[in-house]
């Protein structure tokens, strides 16, 4: 319904009646038609003097302000502050009335400043059944903009409607209890995390309205009408709550804590969801106490009184004790107790691992005899390989670096006595009571989980050769009877001069080969040859090298490994003849084969504050192709040892190579080589120039638990998966289609992470685990 402004004028007391209306109407002020078109704030009221509303303003005393440290002024203290009627009950008879108007009429009744957003347009109903106070018709007008998707926003004591969508763009008031219209709200949660409560809080925050989440200080900020926002921080305090954790030490006075905690451990366990039913129990051998940690109480006092039950005197007490061992070695350990007990260090141990590492620098190569006879009887053999670390074996006999001598696992001292069980990773204890807890204690630190260190290492090789080559090579002679012969050979082997190719060129060098011939020539001893007049050589080579390795390495702390990926490749080191008897000679070759390819060895060690100290010796070699010499095959040869300290995942250069050369040679016959300009027909130039880079980096990860390690193996798991899919035969419509060999998927090949349960084995005569 559109109303024009005479219409308007006409109906405008009628509705100031209306909000006026009280039990008094002799003392209600009403709007006349020449005070419509003034400010609504000083709009003077009819029968009312200008000089008497001064003397009431000035008799009034000042009113008090109270600033808070988070809250600007709220629209009730507003309305208190500036309202001329305060809380004079009206009436509201709003209906389909439009939201301009009824805002101005309400604006002269609770005396709060208005400001509309000039797309603020309709019609709304607003009635209300009796008298009601102007504070509450307030609310009333704010719950029905709401209802028509608009909003008032309290900015500097005047109240904005706007759309509800820019409400939040405004600089409206942060929230102070007992105030309304749009406001922001900080949440600061202390045990909940602020992320993971957006997706529980967003459906109850209206949709046009944000929430956000700041994981600095773990805070959620909304921006909502005061209402919801009282009702949200009512879900907050009841979700951000401290978890039910009840915790408990419960000493041990007879046993030994370890073994009932292991015990209690695997009665109490369950394998549901239910957080109030998990129980922790670990044992403290320091203090022989025990550790519970459940989600109820009740589960406590359930661990507390089994506990109780267990640690019980024995009726009949025996010095015999069996220690089984989780993951250190029996043997190993034993030796640790007898350093300990007596004070004496066992020097015949010999260290494997150690013994690697001192082999870190060797070549690692094989020594083989062979030999080559004219027949089989009376030929002598023999062979003899020698192991890189050391160790020779063959038919001969042999002796080893790292001999492994039967040590003595048990021994007595101080009234003690230890003898390890290799077969059951056990320990055999006999001791007194008192000294047993000391052992036990001692073993049971000893007796943890080592971590691992997944070495991965990074070999990059880059390198680039140019050469050049230009010649000339010249031959005369004319030899039909008597008569010379001569010529000049630089950078080829020229003519053939064996009996078996007597006219034919040698194989020609590589690159451009221009030459004249003449018929042959007839060499007295030889025979007939090309009459090579002569040839003229260019040439100009070009190569490069990209060479990626990466080779990785799985090892426990402060164990010694190794990886070698390469070929061993035989070398004729000498050659002899021996007499056979008679006139037969057996031809002898002594041949020595070297490890050629890529070989890491690594110890490494991590220490407390999560980082790892690696003695590394890395080599690479490879056979040179382009190099040729009379005594063999020639290797190239690079390697690295040192030692480094790294935190887990760190990527670090352990060194490399940055190599530019450059090489010239000259081949010439002298004095004809110095002619100036025709010199150059008696040279032969040759120049080269070559680049090597090459680096490598390493990077430790420390592996501390299955999950960890499980991860690392899915991931090189599905990597050799996608290469291998990737190298699938193609669809051929002569052949038939064969399906190249794949890993399977992980879900088949992997079964799930098994569930460790230690049970506990009795042991009869008072034995104990």
């Amino acid at each position: 319904m559109k109303w024009s402004v005479p219409s308007f004028r006409r109906v405008a007391p009628l509705l100031v009646l209306a909000l006026s209306a009280c039990s008094n109407p002799s003392t209600t002020p009403l709007l006349v038609d020449s005070e419509l078109g003034q400010p609504l704030a000083n709009t003077q009221r009819s029968g009312e003097n200008v000089l008497d509303r001064q003397r009431d303003l000035a008799s009034k005393p000042p009113v008090q302000h109270r600033v808070t440290n988070s809250a600007r002024g709220h629209a009730p203290a507003a309305v208190k502050a500036r309202n001329p009627l305060g809380d004079q009950p009206v009436q509201l008879n709003f209906v389909d009335a439009d939201i301009q108007a009824v805002v101005r009429a309400l604006s002269r009744a609770t005396g709060q400043q208005f400001l509309v957003d000039p797309r603020v347009k309709g019609n709304l109903t607003l009635v209300s059944e009796g008298q009601v106070p102007a504070h509450q018709a307030y609310d009333m007008l704010l719950a029905a903009l709401r209802m028509q998707g608009f909003s008032v926003v309290d900015v500097g004591g005047v109240a904005q409607v706007v759309p509800e969508a820019d409400a939040k763009l405004l600089g409206g008031p942060i929230y102070s209890a007992g105030s309304s219209g749009m406001q922001t709200r900080t949440f600061r949660l202390q045990y909940e995390n602020a992320v993971n409560l957006i997706p529980v809080l967003r459906p109850i925050v209206s949709p046009n309205n944000p929430i956000n989440a700041y994981p600095g200080n773990n805070s959620i900020v909304i921006t909502d009408y005061a209402e919801n926002l009282a009702r949200v921080a009512q879900i907050i305090s009841g979700i951000d709550t401290p978890s039910a954790i009840d915790t408990d030490v419960v000493m041990v006075q007879n046993g030994i804590a370890v073994d009932i905690a292991a015990m209690v451990s695997e009665l109490l366990e369950t394998q549901g969801a239910d957080q109030t039913q998990k129980i922790n129990v670990i044992g403290d051998p320091r203090s022989n106490s025990i550790i519970i940690r459940s989600g109820s109480p009740e589960r406590t006092e359930l661990a507390r009184n089994l506990i109780y039950k267990l640690d019980n005197a024995q009726s009949n007490p025996s010095n015999m004790h069996v220690v089984y061992l989780r993951n250190a070695q029996a043997s190993k350990l034993a030796q640790s107790l007898r350093g300990l007990l007596t004070g004496e260090s066992d020097s015949g141990v010999s260290d494997d691992a150690r013994g690697k590492l001192s082999a870190m620098g060797g070549n690692g190569k094989n020594t083989q005899g062979t030999s080559n006879a004219q027949n089989s009887s009376g030929t002598p053999t023999g062979s003899g390989v020698q192991s890189g670390y050391g160790q020779t074996t063959g038919s001969t006999p042999s002796t080893s670096g790292t001999s492994t001598e039967n040590q003595d696992t048990a021994f007595s001292a101080g009234g003690v006595t230890i003898q390890a069980d290799a077969t059951t990773n056990t320990l055999l204890i006999s001791a007194p009571d008192p000294l047993y807890r000391n052992l036990r204690e001692v073993i049971d630190m000893l007796d943890q989980r080592r971590a691992q260190v997944v070495i991965e290492s990074l070999i990059v090789e880059v390198g680039e050769d140019d050469a050049t080559e230009f010649g000339v090579q010249w031959q005369a002679g004319n030899l039909a009877g008597k008569g010379g012969f001569g010529g000049v050979n630089l950078g080829g082997s020229g003519v053939n001069s064996t009996p078996t190719s007597k006219t034919s060129i040698d194989v020609l060098p590589k690159g451009l080969n221009v030459g004249l011939v003449n018929g042959t020539v007839d060499i007295p001893g030889i025979g007939k040859v090309l009459d090579l007049k002569v040839l003229a050589r260019a040439l100009k080579s070009k190569g490069g090298t990209n060479v990626l390795s990466t080779p990785n390495l799985l090892t426990l702390d402060n164990e010694a490994a190794s990886i070698f990926v390469g070929q061993t490749i035989p070398f004729v080191t000498g050659s002899y003849v021996t007499g056979g008897g008679g006139t037969s000679n057996n031809p002898f070759q002594t041949v020595q084969r070297e490890e050629v390819g890529l070989k890491l060895n690594v110890r490494p060690q991590i220490s407390e504050g999560g980082t790892v100290k690696l003695d590394i010796y890395q080599e690479v070699s490879t056979v040179d192709t382009r190099a040729s010499v009379d005594a063999g095959t020639v290797t190239n040869k690079r390697a690295i040892d040192t030692s480094i300290l790294l935190d887990d995942g760190q990527i670090m250069v352990l060194g490399g190579l940055l190599q530019d050369g450059y090489s010239q040679s000259n081949d010439a016959v002298p004095w004809l080589s110095d002619i100036p300009g025709l010199g150059a027909l008696f040279r032969n130039e040759k120049r080269s120039v070559n680049k090597t880079n090459l680096m490598v980096f390493l990077r430790p990860y420390i592996i501390r638990d299955s999950g960890a390690g499980r991860s690392i193996t899915l991931n090189r798991y599905e990597f050799m998966r996608r290469a291998q899919g990737g190298l699938q035969p193609e669809h051929s419509w002569a052949m038939p289609d064969v399906q190249a060999p794949q890993l399977p998927s992980v879900e088949k090949a992997i079964p799930g992470a098994p569930r460790a349960v230690i049970r506990a084995v009795p042991v009869s005569g008072g034995a104990q685990r």
